[in-house]
């Protein structure tokens, strides 16, 4: 059984029973046979499936976005505005997904083309922290290339996982092309096997990843894995400090911080450091911690108890190694997993701060020399997933945007993924790519189809 909590009481909020072998059978059966008959349907029929979704998802925002506050603790605004970049998403594949699929001629050899064509039915590990936008960016180019899917998502946000199986369906999606299954970690091995399973896709911690790559390794099956980050935000010496660090808050403190592309590591120029820190302190000050489901509220509880208990101790122990504690940093008393908006100092590498990905609202001011030791520094990390940059100058942004390690880098911008744009990350952050022309084709054969020409033919 899985017991859905509410983070911001600590109370149990729903029972799930867990699916049968039998059931998880028959889910996989009904994927095939669905997924079969999806592909042969046109583009226009699968962009209209997902103009439908993107409605129905609308209609639904606010009852959605409930359940998102009630099972992961998402404050109430943040959670409406990921029920619209679901839509947003569908619209955008809806639109764009027949041209990016077209039939490619290859330059330069008569009659050759490249066709991109469904794998199959996919296997989606999903995460708890953003429940519906980490599902829908992927289900909506998986629908629009052909596929079906299978949803293992998360053990904390079942009720989001049955809205979502619900609302497909009521957007008129074939029966089974999309089933949500839940079953226990231990048994993912087995569905990953599965040969009605072509492929899979994970988005969660990098030790998950690593051991879904080497299951789906096993068996040959295609993956995608946008795991963990620990993304650098640099402030040069000649930035705006006032925007930087107004941007700065957003970046680590949205959604608790508890987001793979949060910013983490602060690596500021020492000439500006001290003023960084000043105006990023007074904008963290401004953040309202309390009920998720109060509009005023901009800092939420983390989602579990021992995701609490992570952070603090990333905290303590980075005190412990020399870090200064600029604010926050102490458990608060009552119902709830909060935490308060954290501000380190001297984080230096080495450092729980420094070296691991912190989940939660706790931020790292590294202090670097110049620009050279700021982007040696930004890349002194395992993970490659996202990173900014922030100077008035934006052709010496692009030019230090080519040396960092990352899967994207924006200049005088947060880090934040786009339907429009391939996202995804490099290193220990993983492999692939969601979103943009890329993540549509990542679950496609790319098929190369070649005719002669009638000249071809008769020599």
């Amino acid at each position: 059984m899985i017991v859905s909590v509410n983070p911001a009481t600590g109370e149990p909020i729903g029972r799930f029973d867990l699916h049968t072998p039998a059931e998880i059978d028959t889910a996989l059966d009904k994927a095939v046979t669905a997924q079969r008959q999806w592909r042969q349907t046109s583009h226009e029929t699968r962009a209209a499936l997902l103009t439908r979704f993107a409605a129905v998802l609308r209609r639904e925002r606010d009852a959605l976005a409930a359940i998102i506050t009630a099972e992961m603790g998402k404050p109430i605004g943040e959670a409406v505005a990921e029920v619209e970049k679901c839509a947003l998403n569908c619209d955008f594949y809806a639109g764009a997904a027949a041209a990016m699929l077209a039939d490619a001629p290859v330059a330069g050899v008569p009659g050759a083309m490249v066709a991109h064509e469904p794998l199959g039915v996919v296997l989606a590990i999903m995460p708890w922290n953003y429940p519906l936008w980490q599902v829908v960016r992927f289900l909506a180019p998986a629908f629009a290339a052909g596929n079906g899917a299978i949803l293992k998502h998360a053990a904390n946000v079942p009720e989001c996982a049955n809205a979502l199986e619900r609302l497909v369906a009521e957007a008129g999606a074939p029966a089974g092309l999309f089933a949500n299954l839940r079953i226990e970690p231990a048994d993912v091995a087995r569905l990953i096997a599965d040969p009605r399973i072509a492929a899979v896709t994970l988005t969660g911690s990098t030790e998950v990843g690593m051991i879904v790559a080497s299951q789906a390794g096993a068996s040959l099956k295609k993956q995608v894995l946008e795991l963990g980050g620990s993304d650098p935000f640099v402030v040069l010496a000649d930035a705006d400090i006032a925007l930087a660090a107004e941007k700065a808050v957003t970046a680590r403190f949205t959604n608790g911080g508890q987001s793979c592309v949060n910013a983490k590591r602060f690596v500021v120029v020492d000439a500006v450091a001290d003023q960084f820190i000043d105006a990023f302190a007074a904008a963290a000050r401004r953040l309202v911690m309390g009920d998720p489901t109060a509009s005023a509220t901009t800092l939420g509880p983390l989602a579990r108890e021992n995701l609490r208990a992570t952070i603090d101790g990333q905290v303590q122990r980075s005190i412990a190694a020399g870090a200064r504690l600029v604010m926050g940093g102490a458990l608060p008393q009552g119902a709830g997993f909060f935490y308060p908006a954290t501000l380190l100092d001297g984080v230096t590498p080495g450092m729980a701060a420094f070296d691991e990905e912190t989940f939660g609202p706790a931020a790292a001011i590294i202090r670097a020399r110049n620009e050279d030791e700021a982007i040696d520094l930004a890349n002194r990390t395992a993970f490659g997933l996202g990173a900014s940059i922030w100077t008035r100058d934006n052709d010496r942004g692009l030019a230090l945007a080519r040396r960092v390690d990352a899967g994207c880098v924006f200049v005088n911008a947060m880090v934040a993924s786009d339907p429009r744009v391939p996202f995804g990350g490099i290193k220990m952050s993983g492999y692939g790519r969601e979103l943009g022309d890329l993540g549509l084709k990542e679950f496609t054969n790319a098929k190369t189809i070649r005719c002669p020409a009638p000249a071809e033919k008769a020599a």
